[in-house]
């Protein structure tokens, strides 16, 4: 079993945070991204309708932030185990609604690195937290993404 202490990476870089990006919405972008995820709440489908909700007007589906999570670059943790890395999963935390005409600034932090072992051997998590927070300082969205590393044999 590899313990935390064996796992060698850049450990400076732990719950420090980094400026990723800065993303403007806009309602085609809102629309694309319901259709294509099947979302036929008129609140993200239809302008109109959207005007009379609680709202007043079209917002994002919950999970929006999720296209931006791809085009961020994270700081290198220089992780010394395995040759082989993907993505393992994700969690979206929805906070606030996000509009057309919303710019949204992005930071990033590496919450936490930890060894585990599984049917594949040991294997290496790399935790990253993304907070996305609109003009106005409310935060619309976490996203907390896994990557795993492992030896391809």
């Amino acid at each position: 079993m590899t313990t935390d202490d064996e796992i060698q990476y850049n450990r400076s870089l732990l719950g420090v945070e980094h400026e990723v990006g800065v993303f403007e919405v806009t309602k085609e972008k809102i629309l694309g991204f319901a259709i294509s995820t099947g979302e036929t709440d008129p609140v993200f489908v239809d302008e109109e309708k959207a005007k009379e909700s609680k709202y007043g007007g079209l917002i994002a589906p919950p999970t929006f932030c999720n296209i931006f999570a791809g085009d961020i670059k994270r700081p290198d943790i220089g992780l010394e185990f395995g040759d082989l890395g993907f993505h393992a999963g994700q969690a979206i935390e929805y906070k606030n609604p996000v509009r057309p005409g919303d710019t949204l600034s992005a930071k990033t932090k590496l919450k936490e690195v930890y060894p585990k072992t599984g049917r594949s051997g040991k294997m290496v998590f790399e935790v990253w937290e993304t907070s996305f927070t609109n003009q106005r300082g409310d935060t619309a969205a976490t996203v907390r993404e896994s990557f795993v590393h492992r030896s391809k044999t």
